[in-house]
């Protein structure tokens, strides 16, 4: 809501000062050529989406992704060391990391989203199980709170997919190629530097927030 009246307020803003300074003409103009941007931009990064995905799809039908993940399982155990061995929700994880490996940031919101909900479900059902074997001291209102609050794996999880590891950035060389950068590649190597240091960060805040508890 709050960005919505932003950008209202900006867009309004831009259009007053056109017609105060006589450049109404150059508003217009410009809306058609950033429509048009728009429209060839979606173009390219739909197929660039579609593509990945596909290979993604695939490799979770030749349980590609299984195999990734058990050889993931000791970075996961080490990031979510409360999650179980077994659980859904460790697949989808990895599916989300491999993903964000490769810069599809659009690709991964379906398994980012699965992830959630299945560590979700996972905190629930142990919240329930506590309440279950406890006293039943606790009020109403507080087991709603307990039912709705993030679990640490959740909020490491939302953490790690913020900060992004990307080796291949394939959505920003997607943006150079579309608009005429006379090397795409050349973010690639800052790129990787940049989110291996925004992931390690990332990892410390985790480890040290989770312990403080």
């Amino acid at each position: 809501m709050m960005l919505d009246i932003l950008w209202s307020f900006l867009i309004l803003i831009g259009i007053a000062v056109a017609a105060i300074t006589g450049n109404i003409e150059a508003v217009s103009t410009g809306i058609l050529a950033s429509a048009k941007d728009a429209i060839e931009l979606l173009i390219v990064m739909a197929g660039v989406v579609a593509m990945w995905n596909g290979f993604l799809y695939i490799a979770d039908g030749s349980d590609l992704t299984r195999l990734l993940a058990r050889k993931m399982k000791p970075l996961l155990k080490f990031l979510f060391p409360s999650l179980p061995q077994d659980h859904i929700a460790g697949d989808y994880i990895c599916a989300n990391f491999i993903a964000n490996m490769l810069g599809l940031g659009w690709a991964c919101t379906p398994t980012g989203l699965s992830a959630m909900k299945a560590l979700k479900e996972l905190e629930q059902e142990r919240l329930r199980t506590n309440i279950n074997h406890s006293d039943n001291s606790f009020s109403k209102s507080h087991k709603q709170l307990s039912l709705d609050t993030a679990s640490d794996e959740m909020c490491t999880f939302l953490i790690l997919n913020i900060s992004s590891l990307q080796l291949i950035p394939m959505n920003l060389i997607a943006y150079r190629s579309q608009y005429g950068s006379p090397q795409p590649m050349a973010v690639i190597i800052p790129g990787l530097i940049t989110t291996t240091l925004t992931t390690v960060i990332a990892i410390i805040i985790c480890k040290v927030m989770c312990h403080r508890q």
